[in-house]
């Protein structure tokens, strides 16, 4: 029986996904529940099970744009064979080389995902000159590609580059980051804080906080709360243009920036305004490590109310993020870096922190910018009163 494997729908608002990458060559044969591909959608990258044990057809080429219902693939279920994963698995355990390259490389092979994989085997490339960003050091079809050469000369000295096409997610990311510069009335407001506040809740109370929630007592928990707070004070930036109406809503789902191997993903924090700093911490710990490997959902980056980025993280001192669409605001988080204010008249060394929040001018006005900016502020500089009132340890759940 041959079984044609069509494209499976990865959510109710995708029509159409991206071959990113075959895990299987035209003719293998390949096993149940193997993963035979990665697909591409504009919001997550998916990974496409055998359905069924045969020898494979592919119908698709990597790089093709193809309908959800699409068939990509053929299994002949009457054909028997061998496994290429069993194969790749028995190559793998091979006895330990004395030399160190070939020990370090099957040691290293073992952290290759399996689109990198693919890749190491169709080119020269050493794995050693290859840097994992993943978890736990995984190598990533991204870092494979940006170790891939492309040969060139000048002057006897080898020059390269790598030529890569856009996946699909990246090109709807900057479609849609394009639209948002054109299609709104995009500013920025800024502020300062000064962060010495949090900075000692978090000496006195951090290692108790990870020892019974196993989990970091981090900044996300203090800005999505700051964020809650100033979005009921100021319900037009927990709002959106739809058409000639504004859309205002009565809870806070917030959307939080996050870098992964395929890009930046915008998971989202659902009915923040009703969690607790640790299960905020708990959320935010586990979005970061789906986004990071690649399992992140389109339910999970889907219909956020307000995005809170932070390009501290990355050593950013001051930007102006870019609004996530449709939502009408973004708040930026930046660096701390120690700087001297003014503190009761006297000049005083505090660690500060620049806030950006970028806004839609045309159901944001100016008041409820600053606004709210400001209320973010008040409550960063002054948690124990206005974030934990006065009960520090039952807000960390520390009692």
């Amino acid at each position: 029986m041959v079984l044609e494997m069509k494209v499976p729908s990865p959510g109710e608002s995708i029509t159409e996904v991206e071959i990113a990458t075959w895990l299987v060559k035209d003719g293998d044969y390949v096993e149940k529940d193997e993963i035979i591909a990665e697909l591409d959608s504009d919001k997550a990258t998916l990974e496409l099970p055998a359905e069924e044990s045969g020898v494979i057809t592919l119908k698709a080429n990597e790089g093709d744009s193809v309908d959800v219902g699409q068939v990509v693939c053929l299994i002949d279920t009457s054909k028997e064979g061998k496994s290429t994963k069993t194969v790749e698995e028995k190559t793998e355990e091979v006895a330990p080389s004395s030399d160190n390259t070939d020990t370090s490389n099957s040691l290293k092979s073992e952290i290759l995902s399996p689109a990198a994989k693919k890749i190491i085997s169709e080119n020269d490339i050493n794995i050693q000159d290859i840097k994992g960003t993943g978890k736990d050091g995984r190598i990533t079809k991204q870092d494979v590609m940006m170790a891939k050469p492309s040969m060139g000369s000048v002057g006897g000295q080898k020059r390269g580059e790598t030529r890569t096409k856009l996946s699909l997610l990246r090109r709807k990311v900057a479609e849609r980051l394009v639209s948002v510069k054109n299609e709104t009335a995009m500013l920025t407001t800024f502020n300062e804080v000064d962060m010495s506040a949090i900075f000692d809740i978090r000496k006195k109370y951090k290692e108790k906080f990870k020892e019974k929630h196993g989990v970091n007592l981090g900044f996300m928990s203090f800005f999505t709360l700051a964020s809650v707070k100033a979005l009921k004070e100021f319900p037009a930036v927990n709002s959106m243009i739809d058409g000639d109406q504004m859309i205002t809503y009565d809870y806070c789902d917030i959307s939080i920036a996050v870098s992964g191997p395929k890009g930046l993903m915008v998971p989202v924090i659902r009915h923040a305004d009703k969690l607790s700093f640790k299960e905020i911490e708990l959320q935010v710990k586990t979005l970061a490590e789906r986004a990071r490997d690649a399992k992140i959902t389109v339910d999970e980056m889907t219909g956020g109310t307000f995005t809170i980025s932070n390009g501290g993280v990355f050593g950013s001192m001051l930007s102006t993020p870019i609004i996530n669409p449709p939502q009408s605001a973004i708040l930026g988080m930046h660096n701390i870096v120690e700087r001297p204010i003014a503190v009761n008249g006297k000049v005083e060394i505090r660690p500060v922190m620049y806030l950006a929040l970028s806004y839609d001018h045309r159901i944001i006005d100016g008041r409820e910018s600053v606004g709210f900016l400001v209320t973010i502020k008040e409550a960063l500089e002054n948690p124990a009163e206005i974030l934990m009132h006065n009960k520090i340890l039952q807000s960390l759940n520390l009692k």
